[in-house]
């Protein structure tokens, strides 16, 4: 699953230095439509996550990584939630910058987080839900392994009207040897 042609990524702890950033993606309402997100969050309540955040998966039941690229540039945010130990399963969300979009960063990233997941984390399995009318985030997840299971009527209600989402799969187990160097 490797693919030699796909930008080199880092996958980090989100920094103080990052508010800004997170700012801005959290405040994005067209974001908000394709999660589980309806409000505004403050400086104040991302400056305070960051400074409580352990960092440690089995603690918070969530691990909020920073993509970047080699220069350090701010990519995007990777998200494991919903972490269930006893299942050894976690929801995926991403989000890249739209600056970023359509050059591979978003799958490295996938393809990094994968790998972390099975062979430090352990976790058997990834899910994502993701909007039937979100095409790039299908596309992603699919390319790196994702199948979708079901579709679940009405699942996300942006104010007006519901949508439907894809829930879609990763066994980790099939990824054998790293697949990222």
């Amino acid at each position: 699953m490797v693919d030699k042609q796909l930008p080199s990524v880092i996958l980090r702890a989100v920094e103080p230095e990052d508010l800004d950033y997170m700012y801005v993606i959290e405040n994005d309402r067209d974001i908000w439509k394709v999660g589980n997100t309806n409000m505004p969050y403050s400086r104040f309540a991302l400056h305070e996550y960051i400074a409580n955040s352990t960092g440690d998966i089995y603690t918070d039941k969530q691990l909020r990584l920073i993509i970047t690229n080699q220069e350090q540039a701010f990519i995007g945010i990777l998200d494991l939630c919903n972490f269930n130990p006893q299942h050894q399963r976690a929801e995926v969300g991403i989000v890249v910058r739209h600056e970023y979009r359509e050059q591979g960063y978003g799958k490295a990233a996938m393809l990094r987080l994968m790998n972390y997941a099975h062979a430090v984390l352990h976790i058997h399995q990834l899910f994502a839900l993701v909007s039937v009318d979100n095409a790039w985030c299908i596309r992603l997840f699919e390319s790196v392994g994702f199948v979708r299971d079901a579709e679940l009527k009405d699942w996300l209600f942006d104010g007006d009207k519901y949508d439907n989402v894809y829930l879609m799969h990763f066994f980790c187990k099939k990824i054998g040897k790293n697949l990222v160097e």
